[in-house]
């Protein structure tokens, strides 16, 4: 793995840790939701998990399709830095696309089980980094469904900044539930 998927990767798993603690902090109250049509925290986890699983496999989908990647232009730039402007300012919501809110179940899992199931896809994210051939590191790789293509340093950018997007609706929840 490159530096700078590694540096990228380091920064996920820091962001990572500090939500589920978060999320493990609120104790029985992880599965109470603070409001009708709100998630609860086990929810949030449960989603993020969900969310990475899918990069991950659509990821080692296209590095199979070597050869059908496009070099990513300006406008993927463009997009991915609006992106992570939009996911950090704290007033910004987004609804989850429908095919994983289809995914979610009513009832999360509690959240050591929740923990241990992003643990394993986190780790098969790294063996993918670690593998991740350094002439696709500016081709399109994965298509995020607001901005479309993103490269892999994008991809990853969007990673934390969706972890860190959802740890603010963490302690949200956390004040609505105290």
């Amino acid at each position: 793995m490159n530096n700078r998927l590694h540096l990228r990767l380091e920064q996920l798993e820091h962001a990572t840790e500090r939500l589920l603690a978060s999320a493990a902090a609120l104790g029985d109250k992880a599965h109470q939701a603070p409001g009708p049509g709100q998630w609860s925290a086990a929810q949030v986890v449960q989603h993020l998990v969900l969310s990475e699983t899918g990069i991950g496999q659509y990821i080692e989908k296209k590095v199979l399709q070597e050869e059908g990647l496009q070099k990513a232009g300006i406008a993927a730039f463009l997009k991915s830095k609006l992106l992570r402007v939009l996911l950090r300012l704290p007033f910004t919501r987004f609804k989850a696309p429908s095919y994983l809110a289809m995914m979610m179940p009513e009832q999360a899992p509690p959240i050591s089980e929740l923990r241990a199931e992003w643990e394993a896809v986190r780790r098969r994210l790294e063996r993918l980094l670690n593998e991740y051939p350094s002439r696709l590191t500016n081709r399109a790789i994965f298509k995020h469904p607001r901005t479309g293509m993103l490269t892999i340093y994008q991809t990853l950018d969007f990673m934390l900044d969706h972890v860190l997007h959802h740890q603010k609706q963490l302690e949200r929840i956390t004040r609505a539930l105290k």
